[in-house]
């Protein structure tokens, strides 16, 4: 007997529609699965069992429906697919079906997100948070919407164990985890996990937050010489004569394939630009693939390591910063616009008196900064 899709009807092996619907009847296609790195994200909630058995159904699914729709919205803001809702667990996987170089970092501060919701916005919540990286079986054709596994491996039970371990609003990562991100995330040693079924303790860490970007992150060991990108290099180190020269930025684009040396031919700019006598100031930003409202996120780095804001910096802290750097930079009393402050992620009530939004295009934002 065949199995009708789209109504689940039984018809016979010869039929080529559906007795019932008579939508067509399409050979069932072989499953599709492949091995793939991925990283899995467990977050549950802390004595949610036993606070539940005295709620009315309802009242349990009004208090888990925001909380759901919070998780899924911060987990998909890092590039994360939710593969399935357990109760008051979820979970989660960066890496499939889409990966991407940095899932690791992705799921670790989506992990963090969700963290510092609960803390600072619900205090009726409280959860463990565990997140893993490792090889696991994914199933291309799954779908979650519908309750079907995508994922499946050592790597996901392995994960499950240790969220069980994880401190109360606290967030354990595993070693392969650990290793992605630690130049990226600040993390405190944690006793290794004696989990049931594994012959011998899981090493394991506690991420604490997202470490502060100093502006400069760039490898600049350089053991090889650079061959055949002459004209390239030479394209770049002009630009920065001009910016030098003129007191006016320059942009330069680099566009390649991975592994092409992008980093390389910058890292041979800064190394040229150390054996320079005159005092220069190198600052470096990052352009987050994720997220929203993140165009302007790698000049407001730049601006933030050229003032010393940190990321755990109170707002009127930070403001304090930038204006002293703006003027120790300009020297002619400017204070910090309102462009400047957005670009920073600094709110303009916060701190001195925000100054109003002067009516100028936009590449005059930057010309004081990007010099």
């Amino acid at each position: 007997m065949r199995l009708c899709t789209n109504c689940g009807q039984e018809s016979p092996d010869s039929a080529r529609f559906c007795a019932a619907c008579g939508a067509p009847l399409e050979e069932a296609a072989p499953a599709r699965e492949e091995r793939k790195v991925v990283t899995v994200l467990f977050a549950d909630l802390v004595g949610f069992t036993s606070r539940a058995e005295e709620m009315d159904p309802e009242d349990v699914r009004a208090l888990l429906a925001p909380y759901y729709q919070r998780l899924r919205s911060e987990l998909e803001r890092f590039g994360g697919a939710v593969e399935k809702f357990i109760g008051d667990a979820v979970v989660a996987l960066f890496g499939a079906p889409i990966a991407h170089e940095d899932d690791p970092e992705r799921a670790v501060r989506a992990a963090l997100a969700i963290r510092d919701w609960v803390r600072e916005e619900e205090e009726d919540l409280q959860l463990r948070i565990a997140v893993n990286t490792g090889e696991a079986l994914i199933a291309l054709g799954a779908r979650p919407e519908a309750g079907e596994g995508m994922a499946s491996g050592d790597v996901v039970n392995t994960t499950a164990r240790l969220q069980s371990a994880a401190p109360v609003n606290g967030i354990l990562v595993g070693q392969t985890t650990w290793r992605a991100t630690r130049d990226r995330i600040e993390y405190s040693e944690h006793e290794p996990v004696a989990a049931r079924g594994k012959s011998v303790p899981i090493k394991v860490w506690e991420a604490l937050q997202a470490m502060s970007r100093l502006g400069m992150d760039l490898e600049q060991r350089m053991v090889t010489p650079l061959v055949g990108r002459e004209r390239e290099l030479g394209v770049v180190l002009d630009a920065f004569d001009r910016a030098v020269r003129d007191r006016e930025p320059q942009l330069v684009t680099l566009v390649g394939v991975p592994g092409i040396g992008k980093s390389r031919l910058v890292a041979e700019l800064f190394q040229r630009i150390e054996e320079t006598p005159e005092l220069i100031w190198w600052r470096q930003g990052r352009a987050l693939p994720y997220g929203s409202g993140v165009s302007f996120w790698a000049f407001g780095e730049i601006v933030k390591a050229q003032a010393g804001i940190n990321e755990n910096d109170a707002p009127e802290t930070a403001a304090e910063k930038l204006h002293e750097s703006v003027t120790q930079t300009v020297d002619d009393g400017t204070r910090p616009t309102g462009g400047v402050r957005r670009v920073a992620a600094l709110p303009r009530g916060h701190g001195r008196a925000a100054t109003p939004r002067p009516r100028v295009r936009r590449p005059a934002l930057g010309r004081r900064w990007a010099a």
